[in-house]
């Protein structure tokens, strides 16, 4: 029965590639070694560990909010229900923005959400989330799983206490809703806009006025105008959000988050109260969620997009190529500054450019070749 409800929400591939873990990972875990560590694989196995999941979205938000909601089921079945997990939204526990200092203290053993938040209190953390013009989705998984962007990854979050994942990805996400046109570099002037990360740094240096928002106010901040622009994902999730409400224009393409991956963070004592058997099925979940949200995104924004011109008259607009031109010179001006802030920060800055241009020449007679020609 269970997997016959979780199906409801999760697909086939991923009740398969459960099952397949399950196995792996020795199914419920009742099984005892022999000798006197009988009794403590014994205890370990029946164990059941209740965590608290926050998030930096609010709650059962399709694909952003729905990818922790998963990852829970995911584990509670691959465990046998040894590790329960209950997933609060933002502001149901602590703010979206006080997520990252929640799990680090304690107050909550997991979270969801995106490392360029963090960037007030780590500078160089958005780079495990996304930079503007930088690499796509594919080529994040691949420099995080492949290329030394993991390590890196849990070097720099290790002094808080806490151990990142890759848990999510939107694919490229559009530029955003505005409510004026944008035909030239000086509609951006004092702009308010709505931007996270390394973009927000780069829209102000384009005379722009970058405001940080947590998901659940976006909406009312632009239709009170509050804000005259706002970026938030892609046409899957925009629609459920209710913008195309909110403001008239539609703009691509999303130079300034290309590829954003989200972040499963799971405070160290709690990771590390874990047998080894839990921590490999979190591994393998998040892994998971991670591939499962881009291919929700990749199947479901054509259709949204469809929706929001046809039924909801959205006027979609390319950026002007001067717009995105000067954009993509600040961006390389932020990203290049980042890296003087400490050596680590270089380190990181180091390992995704040297993976960002050899991925790049690579896909210039693969990927890019093929669309070209198709």
């Amino acid at each position: 029965m269970l997997f016959r409800r979780l199906s409801l929400r999760l697909s086939a591939g991923l009740i398969g590639s459960v099952l397949l873990v399950v196995a792996g990972c020795g199914g419920s875990g009742s099984s005892t070694q022999e000798g006197s560590g009988a009794g403590t694989a014994d205890a370990d196995a029946q164990q059941v560990y209740r965590w608290k999941l926050i998030t930096t979205w609010p709650k059962n938000l399709p694909a952003l909010g729905m990818g922790p909601e998963r990852l829970a089921d995911l584990l509670r079945v691959m465990s046998s229900g040894r590790l329960d997990i209950k997933v609060y939204g933002a502001g149901e526990l602590v703010g979206a923005f006080e997520v990252f200092d929640a799990v680090a203290q304690g107050t909550s053993e997991m979270g969801h959400g995106a490392a360029y938040y963090w960037r007030g209190k780590i500078p160089v953390a958005a780079m495990f989330s996304t930079v503007p013009f930088g690499m796509n989705a594919q080529e994040m998984n691949g420099w995080l799983h492949y290329g030394g962007g993991m390590d890196l990854w849990r070097e720099l979050y290790e002094p808080f206490g806490l151990v990142p994942f890759a848990c999510g990805n939107s694919g490229v996400q559009m530029a955003g809703w505005f409510n004026r046109e944008i035909n030239s570099l000086a509609d951006l002037q004092g702009l308010k806009m709505r931007i996270p990360g390394l973009g927000g740094e780069v829209l102000k240096r384009a005379g722009g006025v970058p405001v940080s928002l947590p998901g659940g106010e976006v909406f009312t901040a632009l239709q009170t105008g509050a804000i005259d622009a706002t970026e938030w994902v892609g046409p899957y999730n925009d629609l459920a959000l209710g913008l195309y409400s909110a403001a008239r224009y539609y703009y691509y393409p999303g130079w300034h988050e290309p590829g954003p991956t989200l972040e499963a963070i799971v405070n160290k004592k709690a990771w590390d109260s874990l047998p080894p058997d839990l921590q490999a099925m979190i591994q393998a979940a998040t892994r998971m969620i991670n591939e499962d949200m881009l291919s929700e995104f990749t199947a479901r924004n054509n259709a949204a997009l469809r929706t929001l011109v046809d039924e909801h008259a959205v006027e979609l607009r390319k950026l002007p190529d001067d717009v995105v031109a000067r954009l993509r010179e600040l961006s390389t001006q932020v990203v290049a500054e980042m890296a003087e802030s400490d050596p680590l920060a270089r380190r990181i800055h180091d390992s995704y450019t040297e993976f960002a241009l050899g991925v790049r020449d690579y896909h210039r007679i693969s990927e890019q070749a093929y669309l070209d020609a198709r």
